[in-house]
């Protein structure tokens, strides 16, 4: 009887234990959600204000990221923020540049909140417990918002352009490569990305993803081992206090019996990246963490038929 009543102790001890942090993950989806809704509600704030401005150029692009789609969004937005970078705020009426700045810092603020909601929601559902259980339940799983942001309200947003090219380097199995890194300004947010890096000046995409594969991994590929560029990806980034607008090709190879050797790492990178691993297309799909380009794991199975030649946007 005794043994009876500390199993069934120790069962309701577990159980209010798992129920506790399924109510915490719920608190914070709810938290995610309306951290989403708030920073919406800022972006549509700024197109009201920039609409007033009665710019045609700057209108077209508020309405143009207004009703942008959930995956496009940050694109659109942060092309209107390139052009209000540009804008001569000094020729503004002063009541209208002080709401400009008014709605622009909201959107910093909005951002912020939102993406910090995002970490501690990712956090969570990466937690053994949550995942063996499930407590995540048909919850989406929430992706950071990244946007450019001036330092001050006032300020200009200035991107720094940054064209790479990346590999999408698999395996005879066909797992692909990727790296695990993060931010330094934001050490806790773990990401994941494909072998590859800047281009440097004057150099062709090709021969930059062949170096780029050779440094991160000791892979020697040949140019014509390369299929592509397959893939395009524009993104809009901050990495260590800069704000970079990324031009990201992607091409793609095959390699068998790699042994990775990370020696080539410069210092950045020794500082930043973590880990690597190969990962399936079905590790991707069930895979909370974050990974970039985000629709890697629904583009892998095609990668092994034979390119046609079209170089696809992805995310």
């Amino acid at each position: 009887m005794t043994a009876f009543l500390v199993v069934v102790a120790v069962a309701l001890l577990l159980a209010a234990w798992v129920l506790g942090i399924a109510n915490r993950l719920d608190r914070l989806h709810v938290r995610t959600d309306a951290a989403w809704a708030a920073l919406d509600a800022a972006l549509a704030r700024r197109a009201v204000v920039v609409r007033a401005l009665l710019d045609p150029a700057l209108a077209a692009a508020a309405s143009k990221a207004e009703s942008a789609s959930r995956a496009d969004r940050e694109l659109a937005e942060n092309e209107l923020s390139g052009l209000l970078a540009a804008l001569d705020r000094s020729s503004l009426a002063p009541a209208a540049a002080f709401e400009l700045a008014d709605a622009e810092e909201r959107v910093v603020l909005a951002r912020r909140v939102h993406n910090d909601a995002v970490r501690d929601t990712l956090l969570q559902r990466r937690r053994r417990v949550v995942r063996w259980l499930r407590l995540s339940g048909t919850a989406p799983q929430p992706s950071y918002f990244e946007i450019a942001e001036p330092t001050a309200p006032s300020d200009a947003v200035m991107l720094k352009p940054r064209p790479s090219a990346r590999v999408v380097l698999t395996d005879a199995e066909g797992r692909v490569l990727l790296f695990q890194g993060f931010d330094p300004a934001r050490p806790q947010e773990l990401f994941w990305f494909t072998v590859g890096g800047g281009v440097e000046a004057g150099e062709e995409l090709r021969d930059a993803a062949v170096r780029e594969a050779f440094e991160e991994t000791g892979v020697k590929l040949a140019p014509e081992q390369l299929v592509g560029p397959v893939w395009r990806r524009r993104a809009v980034f901050s990495f260590d206090g800069e704000t970079f607008d990324a031009e990201e090709w992607f091409f793609y190879a095959s390699v068998d019996g790699l042994e990775v050797d990370t020696s080539g790492f410069d210092d950045v990178e020794e500082t930043t990246i973590s880990t690597f691993r190969w990962w399936s297309a079905e590790e991707l799909e069930a895979t909370e963490d974050t990974v970039y380009p985000v629709q890697l794991a629904e583009l892998m199975p095609s990668l092994g038929s034979e390119w046609d030649g079209e170089t696809r946007s992805v995310r």
